[in-house]
């Protein structure tokens, strides 16, 4: 009874000012302020940083701001076509929600609101091996493509259980996550110390003692769990950071092979996720991957890596007639969207645009998000003279400092 009358109370407190903040978020840097505002340390950090120096990190986003757009005009405008095809979905904008870990730790939501506002705006939703709600929930709940990302675990009776459950919640994609094998070293995850689920130390303590907002809806919401794994780790006993995860329970021996096998035994739209090379773009193509996701993990394992943005153009001169090309990294703006768009990718994806957003605000926030980058879309492409996806191409880029 307390606790209802707790959350009761604290809903009518802030439900006004999260809602006037909000609506003050313009773009995908009004969020990230937000929710730096709103997070404890370890897990705003955790969604904002990279590996290394995070060079990685940044060149994602400066790679589009090297390229340069040229418009069309007179070119009657009225009416704009966001749609796409993108492994067989029918998307009505082309950027989808990439799937992201622990979602339930930036907002008690969780994944439950980023599948409920893609759903709104008619794009694909990701979820995690590492996801706080289950499949089944959001596959008997959810009506929009939805896409499974499988990191590759040594215990191959937990592979195969995730397979199950994405086949029983009538999931569309899998997409098999390849450029994990280690984590990167991500020194902002060190120096705060986070882990999932969270462990408070003393550096952190006071961290989470200055967002209080945050504490009473994590501690006062069910309990963070991971159910995707339950019957497959001792949940008293897990605790670890991303680092700890990915080398005592992913299988570092994962191969083309592998690859293969998984796809077969999925039987449907399947794609790499990570790949950023044009030699293992050809090689997606040979095992029967539909699709690719050109991506470096937003900047978070090899530090000094190629941006997607700067590796595109070759990895769709190679196999753009064979597989659908997705570029994921660094998207802020509606005009990153575009530029891919006019460089051959199919659709673009992103994490952090919608996950500050879902820090700041659980699903009313990953709708604004999506909303100001659905507008800047329309209006982008209507400055360009364009009234449909098809009408993008490379005559409209101009790329600075080519020799």
């Amino acid at each position: 009874m307390f606790k209802s009358f707790l959350l009761s109370v604290l809903e009518i407190l802030s439900l006004k000012n999260i809602f006037n903040k909000i609506n003050d978020c313009h773009n995908t840097e009004d969020f990230r302020k937000l929710a730096k505002s709103k997070l404890p340390a370890p897990i705003f950090h955790y969604i904002d940083g990279g590996a290394d120096d995070e060079i990685t990190l940044r060149r994602n986003t400066e790679a589009y701001e090297e390229c340069d757009l040229i418009p069309n005009v007179l070119a009657g405008v009225e009416n704009i076509d966001l749609s796409t095809t993108v492994m067989g979905q029918k998307i009505d904008m082309p950027l989808f929600c990439s799937p992201t870990a622990v979602q339930r730790l930036f907002h008690h939501e969780g994944e439950r609101a980023v599948s409920k506002a893609a759903e709104k705006f008619g794009t694909m939703f990701g979820i995690s091996s590492l996801g706080t709600v289950g499949l089944a929930e959001i596959g008997s709940t959810i009506n929009t493509p939805k896409m499974f990302q499988l990191y590759y675990h040594k215990d191959r009776g937990l592979t195969e259980s995730m397979l199950e459950q994405c086949h029983e919640a009538n999931f569309d994609v899998l997409a098999l996550t390849v450029d994990t094998i280690v984590t990167g070293n991500r020194e902002r995850d060190l120096r705060t110390g986070f882990t999932m689920p969270l462990r408070l130390s003393l550096s952190s303590l006071m961290s989470f003692a200055i967002h209080p907002t945050w504490a009473i809806n994590y501690f006062t919401h069910k309990k963070f769990d991971l159910p995707i794994l339950k019957n497959h780790i001792n949940e008293a006993n897990f605790v670890v950071n991303l680092g700890e995860y990915f080398t005592s329970m992913l299988d570092q021996s994962m191969n083309w092979n592998d690859a293969e096998e998984l796809r077969k035994k999925w039987g449907k739209e399947f794609c790499l996720k990570g790949i950023m090379s044009v030699e293992d773009a050809k090689r997606a193509v040979d095992i029967g991957a539909t699709g690719i996701i050109v991506s470096n993990h937003g900047g978070r394992q090899l530090d000094g890596s190629r941006a997607p943005f700067d590796q595109l153009s070759e990895i769709v001169d190679a196999v753009g007639d064979k597989i659908d090309v997705i570029c994921e990294g660094g998207i802020t703006r509606g005009t990153h969207v575009l530029k891919a768009l006019s460089l051959g990718a199919k659709a673009c994806s992103g994490g952090k645009m919608y996950l500050y957003a879902l820090a700041a605000g659980g699903q009313r926030g990953v709708e604004k998000a999506l909303s100001n980058l659905q507008s800047e879309m329309i209006r982008d492409m209507k400055l360009m003279g364009c009234t449909k996806i098809s009408d993008l191409n490379r005559n409209n880029l101009r790329f600075r400092n080519t020799v």
